[in-house]
């Protein structure tokens, strides 16, 4: 190859350039058509997102390589340079080193893939994709009730696995414990109340916890936690103003809200089918006394 170069008395900043480009040029098509078949022949979508980064990083340090041997030559008089000024160049690129070595912990570590739904410190979201600098997510909540999509795009440095907490929402347990608190006036049929939650919580989401056991019995063969109940709970608290029913339960983390309205529209139903015997309470304010008002008028 040198020698057709040679015969061609191209120059060798140009021929160093030939093959720069020509390598960058060949090592890209190679592994576009490398991804391609990946993504045809893999049916595990997630598998197939982690090869497709993994083959990207790959072909980014065949090509430093090349650039690297191809001016070899020219870096030997810039080694004593180079050393000097590399832990200044460290530094200053710490939040980017940081940044890979952060999206080399997320391609092994675990902490979340795409489709998770993860909350990094504030900023709550589903993953929508995994750079090698920056994790990208579809931002949930804010201005938006509940856990629905709220438009935002938010782009997050990988080097924050290494800095604060990561709440996964649908890692090893795609299932949350969720709660709603019913409050009954005093006088009421408390037994009555009662068997109504528990009815609708069986109908409604007792098929959660059917599923959330199976997974669930997995989360205590892998980690050191105890076994939990997952079926629908009912439990009742006295106070000043009412009886206060809490019904307990597990529902997927991208069902809270409709799962929320479904049970408030049957226990509203059910609970006007009473004919009183079961009311909801509610915050009441008596006035005692209004002072003496006495106003005294100076002449003038």
């Amino acid at each position: 190859m040198e020698a057709w170069f040679q015969s061609l008395d191209i120059p060798g900043w140009l021929r160093a350039l030939i093959v720069v480009v020509g390598t960058i040029v060949l090592v890209r098509i190679v592994f576009i058509l490398i991804k391609g078949r990946v993504q045809k022949t893999t049916r595990d979508q997630d598998g197939a997102y982690r090869t497709k980064k993994a083959l990207d990083f790959v072909s980014y340090l065949i090509i430093i390589l090349v650039l690297l041997f191809v001016y070899s030559k020219n870096l030997g008089g810039l080694s004593v340079a180079l050393g000097v000024t590399g832990a200044g160049v460290a530094f200053a690129l710490q939040e980017v080193i940081a940044s890979v070595a952060g999206w080399i912990a997320l391609m092994f570590g675990n902490f979340y893939r795409t489709g998770d739904r993860v909350q990094l410190g504030g900023i709550k979201g589903d993953v929508i994709d995994i750079g090698i600098l920056r994790t990208t997510l579809m931002e949930t909540g804010q201005w938006v009730d509940g856990d629905l999509y709220n438009g935002r795009i938010v782009r997050i440095a990988n080097s924050f696995v290494f800095k604060e907490p990561v709440f996964n929402y649908s890692g090893d347990f795609p299932f949350l414990w969720d709660e709603i608190k019913i409050p009954i006036q005093y006088g009421s049929d408390y037994g009555m109340a009662q068997a109504i939650l528990e009815k609708i919580a069986t109908d409604q989401v007792a098929k959660n916890a059917e599923e959330g056991k199976r997974i669930w019995n997995k989360m205590v063969s892998k980690y050191l936690i105890e076994d939990a109940q997952l079926e629908p709970m009912v439990s009742l608290t006295a106070n000043d103003n009412w009886v206060e029913f809490t019904l307990r339960y597990v529902v997927d983390y991208k069902s809270r809200r409709r799962t929320k309205h479904g049970l408030f529209s049957s226990i509203l139903k059910e609970v006007a089918a009473t004919s009183g015997k079961v009311r909801f309470g509610s915050a009441t304010f008596e006035v005692v006394g209004v002072p003496e008002l006495q106003i005294k008028r100076t002449p003038g």
